[in-house]
Parts: C-alpha cells; sequence; structure tokens
C-alpha cells in the first residue's frame, strides 16, 4: 500500500514529463498538430515551455486524472497476477538448482501479468494518451475529459474504438512486463545465496532501477508505436492500416530516430517503478520472514 501511494505521488509529480514524452512520441500523428499547422516540438524542454505559454501551467497535468485512476488498479494487479502466475508456472516448487525453468517462469509470469492488466485497464490507458496529446485552450479542445472521450469514442465506434492499437500494446508488455519483473525476479536469485537469501536494500534498489531502466528502453519502440495506434481511434480516415503499417511508415518517413522521441525524458520517470518493485519486494520479505531461514528462494 505504501509504495502504491508513494507511486502514485511520483506519478503526478512527474507528470509534466510524462505529457511531453507522449507529445513528442504522438505529433507525427496528432491533428491537432499536423492538421492545423502548428509547429512541432523540438524536445522536452521546447515541449514543456511552449504548453505552458499556450495553456498555462495547469495544462502540464492534463490527463494525469486518468493516468492515476488506472495507475492503482494496474499496480493491484500486476504484481498478485504476477505472482499467482509464478506460482502456477513454477508448480509450487522453487529453482531448485533448475535456473532456466525459474528464469523462464519469472519472465513469462512477468509478461502474462503485464498483458492480463492491460486488457483489464486498457480503455483508461487510451483516455490518458488521447487526454495529454489533446493540446489546445479548452475551447478548441477535442475532449473535455476522459467520460467525455470514453462517451465519444463510443457513439463513433463502439467498444473496439477504445480498444484501438491494444495488438501493438500486448507486444510491447510482453516485452516491458517481461523484464521489469522477469528481470529483478531473476536478478534477486542470481546474486542471493543461501548464507543470505535477503539482499540488502541497496543492492534491491540497484537492481531494481537497472531492469526498469533496461526495460523501459528496450520496449519504447513498441510503446510509440502503441501510442501512434492509439491516436487513430476516432478517426474517419486513419493514418495506419494497422500495427505492421504504422511501423513501416515511422521507418520510411521519419527514421529510427522517432521510435526513440521522448525516451530521454521516459528515463527521468523510472525511479518511481524502481521504487514499486523494492517496497513490494521489502513488504513480500517481511510478511514471508518466518520462512526465510529455510528457504533458498527470496
Amino acid at each position: 500500500m505504501a509504495g502504491a501511494v508513494m507511486g502514485g505521488g511520483v506519478h503526478t509529480i512527474v507528470a509534466p514529463i510524462e505529457r511531453a514524452k507522449l507529445l513528442l512520441q504522438t505529433q507525427e500523428s496528432n491533428l491537432a498538430i499536423v492538421g492545423r499547422g502548428r509547429r512541432k516540438f523540438k524536445g522536452m524542454i521546447d515541449c514543456i515551455v511552449r504548453t505552458v505559454r499556450e495553456e498555462g501551467v495547469l495544462s502540464l497535468w492534463r490527463g494525469n486524472g486518468s493516468s492515476v485512476l488506472r495507475y492503482y488498479p494496474s499496480v493491484a494487479l500486476n504484481f498478485s497476477l504476477k505472482d499467482l502466475y509464478r506460482n502456477i508456472l513454477r508448480n509450487g516448487n522453487h529453482q531448485d538448482g533448475h535456473f532456466l525453468s525459474g528464469a523462464s517462469a519469472n519472465f513469462i509470469a512477468g509478461a502474462a501479468a503485464g498483458c492480463t492488466t492491460l486488457i483489464l485497464i486498457y480503455p483508461l490507458d487510451i483516455a490518458h494518451t488521447r487526454l495529454a496529446a489533446d493540446i489546445g485552450r479548452t475551447d478548441v479542445r477535442q475532449f473535455r475529459g476522459i467520460y467525455h472521450f470514453l462517451t465519444t469514442i463510443c457513439k463513433k465506434e463502439g467498444i473496439p474504438g477504445i480498444y484501438r492499437g491494444l495488438p501493438a500494446s500486448l507486444h510491447g508488455m510482453v516485452v516491458h512486463r517481461g523484464l521489469y519483473f522477469g528481470g529483478f525476479d531473476t536478478m534477486k536469485e542470481i546474486l542471493s545465496n543461501d548464507a543470505k537469501p535477503e539482499l540488502a536494500l541497496w543492492k534491491r534498489w540497484v537492481v531494481a532501477q537497472a531492469v526498469t531502466t533496461s526495460a523501459g528502453l528496450l520496449s519504447y519502440p513498441l510503446d510509440t508505436v502503441r501510442r501512434r495506434m492509439m491516436m487513430q481511434s476516432g478517426l474517419e480516415q486513419p493514418m495506419y492500416r494497422g500495427t505492421l503499417d504504422c511501423w513501416r511508415k515511422i521507418y520510411r518517413t521519419e527514421g529510427v530516430a522517432s521510435f526513440y522521441r521522448g525516451a530521454l525524458s521516459n528515463m527521468f520517470r523510472s525511479t518511481g517503478a524502481a521504487a514499486i518493485l523494492v517496497l513490494y519486494d521489502d513488504q513480500e520479505v517481511h510478511e514471508m520472514g518466518w520462512t526465510i531461514e529455510g528457504s533458498n528462494f527470496c
């Protein structure tokens, strides 16, 4: 609970960076930018400065309500499902020397938990992206809030409209959550030993920060594609015919660098995600403290 509250607080603090990242990722497919002939953002600082100048300071938190709203159920579902899937995959047995099967279970459980959670909270996820990417002053914005976005899209396209980009999002979730959860659990097992199964807090923090940053960078091109696909929802003439077409067009017309637009700002946001891993693990260790002495798994 403490980890989730802390993560939600960090989420709100870094919301301006999150919005800048989303605007940079989606500006080539954002009709509010390309359709109105607006000058494109050069980078994170330029994006934040211009947004404040044109829309006001509070606009930096546009979309944060839907982001926080999806954050808490996402944290609860991700961690509980990850543990559930990992226990099923390991069939109640710890690694007992079979490291490969243990590592595989960690990565698969993480990916499966991420995908399951995403499907359940996807309407809030796409709402967050579209609200954050909806630029301009209040009177020219396309959506007034979460409810207005969801009802508007459902009237135009039905339920499929609020699940636009789900396949691309699942691809990214397999990579990101597989590395995020699987990498942390596996590295923790590698670094621990029978004499001291519980890693020091600073070691767990270093591992958490490393896997969070790595997962974010390696899955970032997939995240860019999924955000672009989300921007197609509600359009009469979509820019991309599908996920593969989106990959192809971004590569041909914008270059490889466009897949990583906003990646640097994304790294600044990794602290909260790393903290959640450490705090959840710390709680788990204390709850299972009575079994640590006789167990080689922590």
